[in-house]
């Protein structure tokens, strides 16, 4: 039995070690908000999960959706969507929590249409485009040739309009 716990110890350390290494080369988390598609650095990116459920949080403007407590963690939830003045995203189906701030000591989680896994800078062109949102790091275009978006997520959390969610 011990042996058999330790092969299977190996075997998941090994798979890891291999996932480790096409992360390197995966360095992107793609995801979807509304009818855009945008990259976040696997850096920034913290943990992806389902929505748990949501706190309210009176007098705050409608992109602000609440609270999510994550393993004891309170995150104050944007719905990243809205916030680009798209619809509101349901908290339900394929929408996910990003728990984009941590690496900047902001408990902060952007709540997304869907996850769309990782990809590498090798999958995309750059492109001519601008965008007037200071947290778009830049714009790019896939293999497909959709527009995806690179987030800048130490800009989008300095944003004052990011950071003034309160309503007068």
């Amino acid at each position: 039995m011990a042996r058999s716990s330790l092969r299977e110890f190996q075997e998941r350390l090994a798979r890891r070690l291999a996932d480790a290494k096409t992360a390197e080369h995966r360095g992107l988390l793609g995801f979807q908000c509304g009818g855009e598609h945008w990259l976040i650095p696997l850096a920034d990116a913290g943990e992806i999960l389902p929505p748990p459920p949501l706190s309210a949080v009176p007098l705050t403007r409608p992109w602000y959706r609440g609270l999510a407590n994550v393993r004891g963690t309170l995150h104050g939830v944007i719905d990243f969507a809205q916030f680009n003045g798209q619809p509101p995203t349901p908290p339900a189906g394929r929408a996910r929590l990003l728990l984009a701030g941590m690496r900047h000591g902001v408990h902060c989680a952007l709540l997304v249409s869907a996850s769309t896994g990782l990809r590498g800078q090798d999958d995309f062109e750059r492109s001519t485009e601008r965008d007037e949102r200071p947290w778009v790091a830049g714009r790019l275009r896939d293999l497909q040739g959709r527009p995806w978006l690179l987030l800048d997520t130490a800009r989008l959390l300095a944003q004052p309009s990011f950071l003034d969610a309160g309503i007068e």
